[in-house]
């Protein structure tokens, strides 16, 4: 997709971020789209969620430029949706699926007085049912499955109606079943609305049929494009340093390598027949 530079609704121009000595990625220009999705590639300690945080207004850039729907990162934007990772809550928790997503619109103030009541009510309805929720949407949350609990962080993220849906490993311990399931809610979101999606994941594979663009970071360096451009063999090999095989079996991406984060098994190893990128 091309586009003219800074035309983004996420933006970042010479973007550096660095933790003391350690450089996690330097010299990143990126665009996102209305309506586009990338997935954000890499091994643990990439960068991938710092990245997110970047564009919450979490953390600062070490240097260069950063605009979020056309104004610098802050907390408490309701332009952003944000899907955290899937991690289970505990089962004393009482507080009710349809409090939980209305958390997405006022849960970083106070208060939204008696008029506001009846249009938060309705757009949290609306939330619930666009990701299948409702049937549980009174129950405590500490209660519902993995799936059900991420369903619900999606319908958080929508609530507020936002240009663009950072998503952190929102697949993360879900079962194949939920990982469609959240990754289909998360597209239709992005193709009704016109939503912006950047999707940090380990795994491209139940996503890559949605997938735009990839970022893939690697020890501060980095490959942006099409994923048959960046998820090959010599791409990934000149980024890790290291010999990198791409392997491509019905239709779905496989990294093997001893340095790659994102090598699934090392029973890819003896794949028959496969297709080499």
């Amino acid at each position: 997709m091309r586009t003219s530079p800074g035309s983004g609704v996420v933006s970042l121009r010479e973007a550096t971020l660095a933790y003391g000595q350690r450089v996690l990625w330097s010299g990143l220009d990126l665009d996102v789209q209305p309506g586009e999705f990338v997935a954000v590639l890499g091994p643990n300690g990439s960068g991938k969620t710092s990245l997110l945080r970047v564009l919450l207004g979490l953390r600062p850039l070490t240097s260069g430029s950063v605009r979020v729907v056309g104004e610098p990162p802050g907390r408490g934007n309701q332009r952003i949706g944000y899907v955290p990772q899937q991690r289970a809550m505990e089962e004393s928790l009482v507080l009710r699926g349809r409090d939980l997503v209305g958390l997405g619109l006022d849960g970083h103030r106070w208060g939204i007085g008696l008029r506001g009541m009846r249009a938060r009510r309705e757009r949290v309805d609306a939330a619930l049912a666009a990701v299948g929720a409702r049937d549980f949407a009174d129950a405590p949350v500490g209660r519902l499955s993995g799936g059900e609990q991420q369903r619900l962080r999606v319908a958080q993220a929508l609530v507020s109606d936002p240009e663009v849906l950072l998503c952190d490993e929102p697949l993360l311990s879900l079962d194949l079943a939920n990982q469609q399931v959240v990754s289909s809610l998360i597209d239709a979101r992005r193709r009704a609305a016109n939503t912006a999606v950047l999707f940090v994941t380990h795994e491209i594979n139940p996503v890559l049929p949605l997938v735009d663009r990839v970022l893939y970071l690697v020890d501060g360096r980095f490959r942006i494009g099409r994923p048959d451009e960046v998820m090959t063999a010599e791409t990934l090999s000149e980024l890790y340093r290291a010999t990198i095989d791409v392997v491509r079996v019905g239709g779905q991406i496989h990294v093997v390598g001893a340095q790659s984060g994102l090598c699934e098994q090392s029973s890819h190893h003896h794949l028959q027949d496969e297709e080499r990128a």
